[in-house]
């Protein structure tokens, strides 16, 4: 799972920052809320993204890691917060990660 989790978060980084050279931060906003279509996809990445927050929220808690950097990288950069949050997460907590996706 670590290898797919590794190419994932490259792939993803790397294709978010191509399009931010190509749009720049205020024109991909730009263009994602120029259609009722983009709004209504920000408007369920957002709901999509306050879940995973929330789940962040507690496991980093319970981890004893750290919270906020991770919900500041998705807050400005959407899904890759929470890559980087399971990528960097200790072996114990990707276990624990993993058990709360299986069930």
């Amino acid at each position: 799972m670590r290898p797919l989790l590794i190419a994932v978060t490259a792939a993803f980084s790397a294709f978010t920052l191509w399009v931010l050279a190509q749009t720049g931060l205020v024109g991909f906003y730009e263009q994602l809320l120029s259609t009722p279509a983009g709004w209504q996809v920000y408007v369920d990445i957002v709901i999509a993204l306050v879940l995973v927050l929330a789940w962040m929220w507690r496991d980093a808690a319970a981890h004893g890691r750290r919270f906020w950097p991770y919900a500041l990288v998705t807050l400005a950069l959407g899904s890759l917060g929470p890559l980087l949050y399971l990528l960097l997460a200790p072996s114990a907590a990707r276990a624990s990660a993993r058990a709360a996706v299986q069930h």
